[in-house]
């Protein structure tokens, strides 16, 4: 294995790791919206929001563990390999390559959690009444 060999992994986990920020930043935005829309008193749906939206931020925690993990693998991966410890290098490629695909695993899993706080939401509109009035 040559040093660009983990190099290449260094795009990949840096937009992934971007991508889990935004991801983190809107969840974020989304809570103080949240906090100043509801005020005093809590609705019944926003208790289930805010239970789900807790555990999409801690998993979205994890992502970015396993992710700078994978990061800091990989360039360790590259130093190894640099002062020829080939082995050492392979190694730790090896375990840059788990941490990132428990960082997506763990993705995937909030990426299913995000689409049950959909289903709240369109649960609530459900619950609407019907307007008698025409499109």
């Amino acid at each position: 294995m040559t040093l660009t060999t983990p190099a290449l992994l260094f795009p990949a986990i840096s937009l992934l790791l971007l991508a889990y920020t935004n991801r983190f930043l809107v969840l974020a935005q989304l809570i103080r919206e949240l906090n100043a829309r509801e005020g005093d008193t809590i609705r019944p749906l926003v208790v289930a929001q805010i239970t789900n939206l807790r555990k999409r931020i801690k998993l979205i925690r994890t992502m970015q563990v396993y992710g700078v993990a994978s990061f800091l693998m990989c360039t360790f991966s590259m130093f190894a390999l640099f002062i020829k410890f080939d082995t050492t290098g392979v190694i730790l490629f090896g375990t840059s390559l788990a941490c990132l695909a428990l960082s997506l695993l763990t993705s995937l899993y909030e990426i299913h959690i995000s689409c049950d706080a959909i289903e709240i939401e369109l649960k609530n509109i459900e619950k609407k009444p019907l307007s008698n009035k025409a499109d």
